[in-house]
């Protein structure tokens, strides 16, 4: 009775402040020595969020975050600048949106029919610029953003190819943990499907149940879209009220600004004057420097 009263004791409760101050402590101690980069991405909310991608295994999460710190070395994607990824985004495939959730929660829009190259790193890394500049403008106190995935008009012949598909995937689930909220799939084809179930054994359990099929026809699916986004913010095309097409023109000045606010955050600070100085040309739009509670939601 004894033993069995212990065993019992010990079970974590992924609900108890204290048991998961400890799970993070635990996996900070198993991180050993970082540089001061990674030190600076390892943040008390990062670890919560690898703990949480692996259900509070310690050991499972200091792998899997030791690769997120591995890829990040490798791949440096806080120094991907706009200017590097714009041709990407000139049809307006994937882009942060202007208004946010009923949370308060970034909402970033995908359009896979607008399409536009066919460079796999080209994609990529958009991709992953597109990610970290969400994850910079999360308020304070949210850590997870929206997807509104838009499938109007596309065919299996605007298909992502696998390769790119997987590697997506890969990132999405592996190096961004708990970074989805919520995802909206609008109005996928029929033709949708097939391309689902290829690449619907790669994706995370957690993922597929964050993934909402809406149909701007059905009014009941709809009540998911209006649940999560307040229709007097939501453009027209999503069934909406607000009459906001994407101007690359004008994005193209809201991700220079941002990329000094990346650049300050990442710089260490005796580099940070250097880096203004760099990157904060006539051309670019002035900005105030980013405070440190909005810096930190880069991480």
């Amino acid at each position: 009775m004894f033993s069995f009263r212990k065993k019992h004791a010990s079970r974590f409760d992924s609900d108890d402040a204290e048991q998961q101050e400890a799970k993070i402590n635990e996996l900070r101690a198993a991180l050993g020595h970082l540089s001061s980069s990674s030190e600076k991405y390892c943040t008390e909310a990062c670890l919560r969020r690898y703990l949480e991608a692996r259900s509070w295994n310690v050991d499972k999460s200091r792998k899997m975050l030791e690769e997120s710190i591995k890829w990040r070395i490798a791949y440096k994607p806080e120094d991907t600048r706009w200017p590097d990824i714009s041709v990407e985004a000139e049809t307006g495939k994937m882009y942060r949106a202007n208004f946010v959730d009923r949370e308060g929660r970034t909402v970033v829009i995908m359009r896979p029919a607008k399409e536009n190259t066919s460079s796999h790193e080209g994609q990529i890394r958009f991709l992953v610029y597109t990610l970290e500049n969400a994850i910079l403008s999360l308020p304070d106190n949210q850590e997870k953003m929206v997807w509104l995935i838009d499938f109007t008009g596309w065919t299996l012949a605007k298909a992502t190819p696998i390769k790119t598909a997987r590697e997506t995937l890969n990132i999405l689930q592996n190096h961004y943990p708990e970074r989805l909220a919520i995802a909206i799939v609008f109005n996928p084809p029929k033709v949708f499907e097939t391309f689902y179930k290829l690449m619907k054994p790669f994706l995370d359990p957690r993922t597929i149940q964050k993934l909402n099929f809406v149909y701007q026809k059905d009014e009941e699916s709809m009540k998911i879209m209006h649940k999560c986004i307040d229709p007097e913010v939501l453009p027209i095309e999503f069934g909406g009220k607000n009459n906001v097409p994407y101007n690359h023109e004008e994005y193209s000045k809201l991700m220079l600004k941002d990329d000094i606010k990346m650049a300050n955050f990442w710089a260490s600070d005796s580099k940070a004057d250097h880096v203004n100085k760099v990157i904060n040309e006539p051309s670019a739009p002035e900005v105030t420097p980013q405070s440190s509670l909005v810096a930190a939601k880069a991480s």
